[in-house]
Parts: structure tokens; sequence; C-alpha cells
């Protein structure tokens, strides 16, 4: 029988922000990648944070207004873009449902959050997708399915409980600066790698597979470069 330590083990860091509707279509569909590899390959997920709009007000923004003056593109684009994207969505399991009030918020926080989490799974040496997916899912969920303002401080913390965290250690730290200067300083460091736009997958600490891709283009990338290197 052959056990898990025989498996090559692949280190998956990802950086998203909760904000970016690619970044969730990126992980289902890296998801069905892991599924594929099962009993070939072991995965270690971390996620990385990323702001596309660092300077958004707490009251957030429009979320229609806000695509259409940040990328230059008409109304009827941006419905035809949120259309397609939902449509992607729906298609891998995940609900858009943007409705007329759904806003773009601040993502500092959130990020706070999640750098929180992985660092409870470093201390641990959680399996493959533990907390900080499970509060990174659930944060996608609250923002783009239900609608819900995830720069909130209560809503934060109600949603790191809803995945098994300690609300109130979460409300501590949003109160106070926790994680504020590992979350900067993880910015600062992607931001010198070339990272640019999100999501970014980055296999093996090297080999890095921007954008919500199809699942055979992970595929591929694993068989050539990691399965074949383990051989």
């Amino acid at each position: 029988m052959t056990g898990t330590m025989d498996r090559p083990r692949l280190s998956v860091d990802i950086v998203s922000d909760v904000m970016c509707p690619w970044c969730i279509i990126g992980w289902l569909r890296f998801r069905t990648v892991m599924t594929r590899f099962a009993g070939r390959l072991d995965f270690r997920v971390q996620w990385h944070p990323f702001e596309l709009n660092p300077d958004m007000p707490p009251e957030g923004e429009d979320a229609a207004s806000h695509v259409q003056r940040k990328y230059g593109i008409s109304a009827e684009q941006s419905r035809a873009n949120s259309g397609k994207m939902a449509a992607v969505a729906a298609e891998l399991g995940f609900a858009f449902n943007r409705g007329p009030g759904f806003r773009m918020r601040n993502s500092f926080d959130a990020h706070r959050l999640l750098s929180w989490a992985g660092a409870l799974e470093e201390a641990e040496q959680a399996s493959a997708t533990g907390v900080q997916t499970d509060l990174k899912l659930a944060l996608f969920r609250a923002h783009f399915t239900d609608n819900r303002d995830v720069s909130d401080h209560s809503v934060l913390a109600e949603i790191a409980a809803s995945v098994g965290l300690d609300a109130a250690r979460a409300a501590a730290i949003l109160a106070s600066d926790d994680y504020a200067e590992m979350v900067r300083t993880e910015e600062a460091y992607w931001a010198e790698q070339n990272i640019t736009g999100v999501p970014a997958f980055i296999l093996g600490g090297r080999m890095l597979v921007p954008g919500a891709q199809d699942p055979e283009v992970f595929i591929r990338v694993i068989e050539r470069k990691v399965l074949a290197d383990a051989a």
C-alpha cells in the first residue's frame, strides 16, 4: 500500500482578493484539478493577499459604477460581462447574486483574518485545505452570493465563527492592528514578484499560472513539471 509519505507534495500559493469574481472561479476550477490528482499528489494550499482597490473608502462603491469607471466600459458591456461570469460560476456550483445594491468593499480587514487563519494552520501543520480555505470560501459566498459587507467587523467575526474560528478572537484582531503589517508585507512581496493581477497560482514555489485558467492548463503544468520531475 502506498502511503501519503510516498506521494509528491505540491505547495499551491494563491494570490487573490475576496472582491475578485475570477478568483472564486479560478479556485473552483483548480479544485477539480486537485480531485483529478487525488491519490497521486498531495496539495498544500495557502492564500495570500492582494487588494484590487486598496483605496476603496469604508462605505464601498456601487459595483456597476465602479467597473464602468475603472475599465472604461458601458453599462451594457458591464452587464454582459457580469452575466458571463455568473454563468461560468453557476456551472461550477457557485451563485453570483449581484443585485442593484451590490457594492465593492475594502478587503484589507478580510485579508487580516485570512492571515490569522493561515498562521493557525501553519502552527497546527494543517492538511491541504483547512480553515484558511474554509474562511476564504465563506468570504466569497458572503460577498458574491449573500451581498454582505465583508468590510464590516461584526460581519467578519460572524463569518469567522461560521468556519469554526473563535469569534471573540476575530473581533479582537479586527479592533486592533494585528496582522496588518503581515498583510502589507505580503502584498509588497507579491508585487515585487510582478504579480499585478489575480488570481495567480504559484505551484511548487516556482511555476506561475496566472488567471482563472481551465483545469486542463493546470493539469498539463502539473504532469510535465511536477510529476515528471518526481518520477
